[in-house]
């Protein structure tokens, strides 16, 4: 599986004293890491200590109580949109429409993040997958696994340098593991940067893995 070209900017995830809370509740503070190109980052904790909200910070899908988030230099809030357009983010859950088929999904979602492709891309990204048969059936009758494999196409074909992933290899098999582990491969070896947060031990032969544990 190929992924697409990348920016050669150097591109640089700083988080410096991020805390958040969920209602009265402290879910993390004092959070400080870094994250450049060719490294992965693995969020680790027990279930309930704030990895999602962590990661959803990053996104900009939910505000921090406290701190910064620099984004090659640049605090994030100054320039949201570029932090978007930097950044391909997949969820705990895949979001999929459930009455488009597999190959309507990848192209709607591409088209979410500005990124243009053509019908052949979408055809070998999924086929590199293992949806080339089943790309025109609609999602809902499709596994969780083969529906986690449609956010896998598309990761292939969104020219994002930051990944933003929470539990990436939820529903997937061995085989589906191999790709996703593959593909992250070739993105670090890329220059990319990923920020996961995940139960499982991730290997890729390229890059550099470190580890942030959340109490």
């Amino acid at each position: 599986m190929t992924s697409r070209h990348r920016s050669g900017a150097p591109d640089v995830l700083q988080v410096r004293d991020l805390a958040c809370r969920r209602g009265p509740a402290l879910l993390f503070s004092g959070i400080d890491f870094e994250v450049a190109g060719g490294e992965l980052l693995c969020v680790r904790g027990p279930n309930g200590c704030g990895k999602t909200t962590l990661l959803r910070c990053v996104t900009g899908l939910t505000r921090p109580d406290e701190g910064t988030i620099l984004w090659r230099g640049e605090p994030a809030q100054t320039d949201p949109e570029r932090m978007r357009s930097g950044t391909a983010y997949a969820g705990h859950l895949p979001s999929l429409k459930d009455d488009l088929s597999a190959e309507e999904n990848l192209e709607f979602a591409l088209r979410l993040r500005g990124v243009a492709t053509t019908a052949e891309e979408r055809r070998e990204a999924l086929a590199a997958v293992g949806l080339e048969k089943r790309r025109r059936i609609p999602a809902r009758r499709l596994s969780a696994g083969q529906r986690r494999r449609i956010g896998l196409a598309r990761l292939a074909l969104d020219p994002a340098d930051l990944w933003v992933l929470d539990e990436p290899l939820t529903a997937l098999d061995d085989a589906g593991q191999e790709l996703f582990v593959d593909l992250l491969d070739r993105h670090l070896a890329g220059g990319g940067l990923a920020l996961a947060a995940t139960h499982h031990r991730l290997a890729p032969a390229s890059g550099v893995v470190r580890e942030l544990r959340l109490a």
